[in-house]
């Protein structure tokens, strides 16, 4: 299977966290956390259309600024995602510029910022270059599943953690996976092409499988299946690609329940891992998950490619301590004793 999503750490274990997820087929990125961008490319970013903060401390919320600046009079809209009094912090880092000469602009850069309240109630926001990023159409919203975004073919769903503050953890889930086998269209000699971008839209919308379908054959002329038998031949469908992404939480029962659940499955899971099992009071007193309990948790979740981050730099001579003790856990070779709490 091909992947659709394309994730990749865009500082080192070290750094600041943030994930840049490059979607294949579109032009088009989302990033959860927004800490220091300065290592991604300015063509990568000005392909982001959705951010996902798990919370605004300085190491999450860091890139904020560079965001704006590179994004700043292009015609674009990105939706911001964050939690408890999230609009109150985009809407003070954005006053703390002078914008008196905005309304001239030939476009209008648009951030629509949404601030998770609850499991079931969000509210959002409007911040307009135009406007000088005074908040508009502030509206509450309903939630329902954990679903923050919903598209066609994608979903984004959250989970509220404990870091002595509301911290969101972030799943990203491809509801379906449609694999076109280019032997199969060579052997009914039809051509790729648009058209397939209708079949697979069909599949996703569940469509009956009696539906008539055109292709294309190669040299022009249109040709009709239904459905059932075209997706039979031509494509194999499948369980999406999943990502999730988790920083930030002290270990205790429910936000272990919590991080499971979000990342269950997951095809790769993004998951800090701060400390050594020995440090893990310290951890606790700090909020924030051990190595040990990192890998336990990933292995309880079942996920098949985690990624361990967020490294304390106190280990910076000693990364691969970090790294063994999260495979151990994840290899179920290693239990640390706080992780039998409750899983």
């Amino acid at each position: 299977m091909k992947p659709v999503f394309h994730p990749e750490l865009i500082n080192d274990v070290f750094g600041d966290p943030a994930v840049y997820v490059d979607f294949l087929f579109e032009k088009r990125a989302l990033l959860f956390d927004l800490g220091d961008l300065r290592n991604l490319a300015t063509r990568k970013i000005l392909r982001i259309r959705d951010v996902f903060v798990s919370h605004a401390h300085m190491d999450h919320f860091f890139g904020f600024d560079w965001l704006i600046r590179l994004c700043l009079g292009r015609e674009m809209r990105i939706r911001l995602f964050g939690p408890a009094r999230f609009l109150g912090q985009v809407e003070a880092r954005l006053a703390g510029y002078t914008w008196n000469l905005v309304e001239n602009y030939d476009t209008d850069f648009t951030l629509d910022a949404t601030e998770v309240l609850s499991d079931t109630r969000a509210r959002s926001a409007r911040f307009r270059c135009r406007t000088g990023f005074r908040r508009e159409n502030e509206r509450e919203l309903a939630l329902s599943d954990g679903v923050l975004l919903d598209e066609e073919n994608l979903t984004v769903r959250f989970c509220l953690l404990d870091h002595k503050i509301p911290c969101l953890g972030f799943a990203l889930q491809e509801k379906l996976h449609v694999n076109i086998w280019k032997n199969r269209l060579d052997e009914l000699d039809l051509e790729p092409g648009p058209w397939l971008q209708g079949f697979k839209r069909a599949v996703l919308h569940g469509l009956p499988g009696n539906t008539p379908m055109a292709a294309r054959r190669r040299g022009g002329d249109e040709t009709t299946y239904r459905l059932d038998d075209l997706a039979g031949t031509i494509a194999h469908i499948s369980t999406g690609q999943k990502v999730a992404y988790v920083t930030d939480a002290v270990f205790h029962p429910a936000n272990a329940e919590r991080i499971v659940g979000l990342g269950k499955g997951a095809d790769q899971f993004f998951i800090e891992a701060v400390f050594g099992d020995e440090l893990a009071e310290r951890a606790a007193r700090k909020f924030h998950l051990t190595a040990a309990q990192a890998g336990s948790l990933a292995r309880c979740a079942k996920a098949k490619f985690p990624v361990p981050f967020h490294f304390s730099p106190i280990y910076h001579d000693r990364e691969n301590e970090l790294r063994e003790e999260f495979e151990r856990a994840f290899r179920g070779q290693l239990n640390p004793s706080p992780l039998q709490q409750g899983l």
